[in-house]
């Protein structure tokens, strides 16, 4: 059994089961806490909800949850959704402050409301009404961080085309009288412990599918801005006739292309879901191929994929998996393509 946990080729068919969970990076107490759910009897909503937001509370990495990714103000704001592959039904909450539970309001935004997503102060206001309390998402490691970035005169950050030059200054920033613009500088290193979001996909045993994300989006971005995670089909998209899928990395780039959505279509019309995520992976290559990202994917009798796109620093992807077939939640890695 155990033999699961070490390399996984990447392509090769896995062994089918139900229920399954899995979820991105190596977040064990998330994947635990989800198996934990379902063992009791819990609803994959339930365990998709209960698994990101014991990432929110571990604060998995220092990018889910409170207390880490401070923005260009020096606050942390949590983007989070959840998906219901019977009904197609998602709520997501986006640029939310002061509340730590952001999946958890994402799941009372379906029970509560006709919307979808609600963002920023508002969505923090709908929070409370719903019983949530407001907490400070600040910690000394966030304040460090932001007061780091401060002292390297804002470096790296996410502005381009303005004047005073960004890559020199913490501005505040404008646009010149007369753009020139130059070729993106891909400056934000990424590496194993700068990644975005938990990304969950539960299949039940009836091959019932939910989804979620959670995350407190890029390090440093500009107040305001919302990445993949909270995007139905680019953070993560259920569908019970089909399958699931989660992505992470590069939000700004991978939403542009859907990948979850594009990854579930792949596998109802039958594609393995490791070659499902492949597919979705290489097509977002042909448009910027030193992109950081990696995807999960599970169809609905229980086999699962993952994929990565292969840059310095980053040539493995590392993920969770529970199912029957597995003695405990497991790690498996896939290498990056």
């Amino acid at each position: 059994l155990l033999s699961l946990a070490v390399l996984t080729p990447v392509g090769a068919a896995s062994a089918a089961a139900l229920p399954v969970v899995i979820n991105t990076w190596a977040f064990r107490t998330a994947a635990e806490t989800a198996w934990r759910v379902l063992e009791l009897g819990g609803s994959e909503l339930d365990a998709v909800e209960r698994g990101c937001g014991q990432c929110e509370i571990d604060q998995c990495d220092g990018s889910v949850g409170y207390g880490g990714s401070p923005d260009e103000s020096g606050e942390t704001t949590l983007d989070a959704m959840i998906m219901d592959g019977n009904t197609m039904e998602v709520g997501a909450v986006a640029d939310l402050r002061r509340v730590k539970n952001a999946i958890g309001v994402a799941r009372k935004v379906i029970e509560y409301t006709k919307h979808t997503l609600l963002v920023g102060e508002s969505a923090s206001l709908f929070a409370v009404r719903m019983g949530f309390p407001y907490e400070d998402l600040t910690t000394q490691k966030s304040l460090s961080l932001y007061s780091e970035w401060l002292n390297q005169s804002c470096q790296p950050n996410y502005w381009k085309n303005v004047v005073p030059d960004s890559s020199k200054s913490c501005g505040p920033y404008k646009r010149p009288a007369e753009v020139t613009y130059k070729e993106e500088q891909t400056s934000l290193q990424r590496n194993l412990h700068n990644h975005d979001t938990i990304g969950m996909v539960v299949i039940g045993a009836s091959g019932t599918v939910a989804s979620g994300t959670s995350t407190n989006g890029a390090i440093h971005k500009i107040p305001g801005r919302v990445g993949d995670s909270p995007i139905a089909g680019a953070g993560s998209y259920a569908d019970s006739t089909a399958g699931g899928a989660a992505a992470t990395g590069d939000g700004d780039i991978m939403m542009r292309f859907l990948p979850s959505y594009q990854a579930v279509e792949y596998m109802r019309m039958g594609t393995d879901p490791a070659v499902a995520c492949q597919k979705v992976i290489s097509r977002i290559q042909k448009y910027a191929p030193k992109f950081f990202g990696a995807i999960i994917c599970a169809n609905t009798t229980g086999s699962y994929g993952a994929a990565c796109n292969k840059i310095p620093g980053f040539t493995q992807f590392h993920f969770m998996v529970s199912s029957p077939l597995l003695s405990r939640p497991t790690e498996q890695v896939v290498d990056c393509i």
